[in-house]
């Protein structure tokens, strides 16, 4: 014991002369440790250095510290809910001060539902322009008025425009007296003015603006979580974009139905999948849709819903936790059926700030290569579950490679939803 004391002092000092001689860098260097961590109550990481060192904790209950056998790779334990720091040490000289916040377990009720996704957009969406026949050849008002193709007409004359069939006598009214329309449109979040004069087709001597516009989209997609309290939900894992102008949707609102799979379009190299599925107009609405980002779409769910396999509350996981190596995924192939598959988490990156694409992905499981080849459209949204904990949900399929694809660290469609684990502190 009193060997390994002095050789630990020698190996300072020597450290310590070859440092001031510009040989080697500055301890603090080789503790590749970041300087705040978060944890939940019943989570435990791993942190590591490239040098052995020595761990104390500022606090007795927030957290808990074990030493590895190797000396370089400590596991720190959330205990109690709570703030304290641990400082890491070199032979008794301190070298880093890393700051541990640890929060209180938060559950969530996975998905693995086919739904079915209708979205009324703010105002009317401009998709395309038209070619008029006009006296004088062919021509576009709304582009003669520079209105351009993902613009968003929310008003007309000053009143407010919900949908397609709102604009309309506006422009027969404008026919008839020559005024122009004035229109207030949305372009990349800026509110925009144009002026627009119909022109009337020479063809059936009807007034029109040259413009095509769309007022609502669906689809299919895959039910990720809810929050059995607030009945808050996340789904997709990405963005609903419009097909013809490839841009974001704007929701003014929307509702999600049950969806039934009818068939599977098995994707290969070069060519994404796609689950089809059906839906009809009365179908029974399961909860509202309030907005639509990178991350998927979020909104109110009206009662709890089950998907027959896991059903129950399970903790989640921060992108800090996630590992690679086997996990599974619940998603719907055939009918209205919720199955679990196996997948590999190929890569995971420890995301300090919300990002999309935080996990690769690879389908491991036969039966689910055999019905789909991987990875296809519809399936986005499926829950990502390793070690009993919901870690993040599928986005996008490598188009090369519909085996793999990318996934979603949870924490961060929980914070679209509104849901903020962050603040849930107990008191110590």
């Amino acid at each position: 014991m009193q060997t390994d004391k002095i050789r630990k002092i020698i190996g300072v000092i020597l450290l310590v002369s070859l440092m001031s001689l510009g040989f080697v860098k500055e301890v603090k260097e080789y503790v590749k440790i970041p300087n705040n961590l978060t944890v939940f109550e019943s989570q435990t990481v791993s942190v590591q250095s490239s040098i052995p060192v020595n761990a104390s904790r500022d606090t007795e209950e927030a957290f808990t510290v074990q030493k590895n056998s190797d000396g370089k790779t400590l596991d720190v334990h959330g205990k109690k809910a709570g703030e304290g720091a641990v400082v890491f040490d070199l032979a008794g000289f301190p070298v880093k001060k890393i700051g541990i916040n640890v929060l209180p377990d938060f559950k969530v009720v996975p998905g693995g539902q086919s739904i079915g996704v209708k979205l009324n957009t703010l105002g009317v969406l401009v998709v395309g322009h038209h070619q008029i026949n006009t006296s004088e050849g062919k021509k576009s008002p709304g582009e003669l008025a520079g209105v351009q193709i993902g613009d968003i007409i929310t008003k007309i004359n000053g009143t407010k425009i919900e949908q397609m069939s709102d604009v309309t006598p506006f422009i027969q009214d404008a026919g008839k007296t020559g005024e122009p329309l004035n229109l207030v449109l949305t372009r990349e979040d800026k509110e925009m003015k144009a002026k627009l004069v119909p022109l009337k087709d020479e063809n059936d001597h009807s007034y029109r603006i040259g413009l095509y516009i769309r007022d609502s989209a669906a689809g299919i997609g895959t039910m990720t979580f809810y929050d059995p309290k607030s009945k808050k939900y996340g789904a997709l894992g990405h963005v609903i974009s419009d097909m013809d102008t490839k841009k974001p949707i704007v929701v003014e609102d929307g509702q999600i139905v049950r969806s039934t799979v009818t068939s599977i379009e098995r994707g290969s190299n070069g060519n994404p999948g796609e689950k089809l599925a059906r839906f009809s107009a009365d179908s029974e609405i399961i909860g509202n849709i309030t907005r639509n980002s990178p991350f998927g779409i979020f909104g109110q769910l009206k009662e709890n819903i089950s998907n027959g396999i896991l059903d129950k509350a399970m903790p989640i996981a921060l992108s800090n936790e996630v590992k690679k190596g086997p996990a599974k995924i619940l998603t719907v192939v055939d009918n209205d059926k919720v199955e679990e598959f196996d997948v590999e988490v190929v890569s995971t990156v420890p995301q300090k700030f919300p990002a999309t694409k935080g996990m690769v992905i690879k389908i491991t499981d036969e039966q689910l290569l055999e019905k789909t080849g991987g990875i296809v459209q519809g399936m986005s949204g499926s829950p990502i579950i390793q070690n009993g904990k919901v870690i993040g949900a599928v986005t996008h399929v490598f188009v090369n490679d519909p085996t793999s694809g990318y996934g979603v660290h949870i924490e961060w469609m929980l914070n679209e939803a509104g849901i903020d684990i962050y603040s849930k502190q107990k008191v110590s």
